[in-house]
């Protein structure tokens, strides 16, 4: 059975849109936003047979696109303070957070299988460890 790779490899490679197995490139994603069902590098599914997966996914998102407006948000209004200027704050606050969640919608996926991967390594009852790769 392959070694598991460490959290820090595992998050840093889904930050950059790669499997968190085995650090394809191409890992899940054809286009920005279409993905296959199998990494293809390695083969690992993606949602690895239980439901519920693209939950943790919606979270990371969530709070990635939550965050960037409150930070963005906090910042308009320290910066401007006291004649806070409303409608560049808003528009600030608006695109950035259309940025990450449009723009780090595929990214959050991939960090949640990082993570998923790590509190859950692969094993036999998975079909994944002998999983063949993938080319397409």
């Amino acid at each position: 059975m392959p070694t598991q790779p460490s959290l820090g490899n595992m998050l840093w490679r889904g930050l950059l849109r790669r499997c968190p197995n085995c650090g394809d490139r191409r890992a899940f994603f054809v286009k920005w936003f279409v993905r296959r069902e199998r990494c293809a590098g390695c083969g690992i599914r993606w949602e690895r047979n239980y439901e519920g997966f693209m939950l943790g996914a919606m979270a990371i998102s969530f709070i990635t696109t939550g965050g960037s407006l409150i930070i963005t948000m906090g910042v308009g209004v320290v910066v401007t303070y006291p004649d806070v200027a409303l409608m560049p704050v808003l528009g600030s606050t608006i695109a950035a957070t259309l940025l990450v969640g449009v723009g780090g919608y595929p990214i959050s996926y991939t960090l949640w299988q990082a993570i998923d991967l790590y509190l859950r390594p692969l094993n036999e009852d998975d079909g994944e460890v002998t999983a063949r790769s993938v080319r397409a």
